[in-house]
């Protein structure tokens, strides 16, 4: 991460304002970026909510939390957040 001086980018009213609170010390300002929601670029978003969706019908039409566990090689716990939660 490379440093730059305050004094030789900001507007001098502002640095004078900066100065009221980080007075000599280090401050980090964070890019204002538009980073993605998880699994929106590759892809896995959409691919278990449509997991969860199919276990939810499944479970609606019949089939029990053991056969669903078994068949998507999940934990019983998570079927039972994927269906009541």
């Amino acid at each position: 991460m490379k440093y730059i001086n305050a004094a030789e980018i900001l507007p001098k009213q502002l640095l004078k304002e900066l100065q009221t609170y980080v007075d000599g010390s280090v401050l980090y300002v964070p890019k204002v970026s538009t980073k993605k929601a998880w699994g929106t670029k590759s892809g896995a978003r959409i691919f278990y909510q449509e997991r969860n969706r199919e276990i939810q019908k499944r479970f609606k039409e019949g089939y029990s939390i053991d056969a669903l566990a078994e068949q998507y090689g999940l934990a019983y716990s998570t079927i039972k957040k994927i269906i009541y939660g």
